[in-house]
């Protein structure tokens, strides 16, 4: 607000802000996980989710989960530990994770399905920015298999896991759980 020493510079936006962890992933849906079970999971994390401050969205489609969450650090630990260990999905890479003091971009759960050539982009756009080996080959599998349209005939069982750091959804769990 003012520049002067001993004032605030922006007081109005600290009020408005609070300290957020984001946790940005998406991952491969498993054998059986289809708009059905989809749908059960929103259920289950929108009630969940008021518990724990959590907001985000889920993005669903050709097989593919795109989620963004956030809420307090404490409670975004809590769910990426539950993802992690969740059968529903694989092949999971973490495309952002910060802690940051801001306002919330998602202040109501909502979950958008898209379709192939929307999520190929934003997969697309991951593989551009990521650096990890892990992520890079996880994101290259996903994409090859979009592509080949065969990701919903693939099996987690036939298709060797890997976590690049990331987390599978949970039937519990907030904001994001695919």
């Amino acid at each position: 607000m003012f520049d002067e020493f001993g004032f605030p510079r922006d007081a109005d936006a600290d009020h408005a802000s609070t300290l957020l962890d984001t946790f940005v992933y998406c991952s491969r849906a498993a054998e059986g996980v289809d708009d059905a079970e989809v749908d059960r999971i929103i259920e289950r994390s929108q009630r969940s989710n008021v518990a724990r401050d959590i907001t985000g969205v889920l993005v669903f489609g050709s097989g593919v989960f795109f989620q963004w969450i956030e809420g307090p650090p404490t409670q975004v630990e809590k769910l990426i530990a539950s993802l992690r260990g969740d059968h529903r999905h694989y092949d999971i890479v973490t495309l952002d994770r910060s802690v940051e003091k801001r306002e919330r971009l998602y202040p109501n759960w909502e979950m958008e399905r898209v379709g192939a050539d929307d999520i190929r982009a934003v997969l697309q756009e991951a593989l551009g920015s990521a650096e990890d080996e892990n992520n890079i080959a996880a994101l290259t599998r996903i994409i090859g298999h979009l592509d080949a349209g065969q990701l919903d005939t693939l099996h987690s069982s036939s298709t060797k896991r890997n976590d690049g750091g990331g987390a599978a959804p949970n039937s519990t769990g907030p904001a994001a759980q695919p």
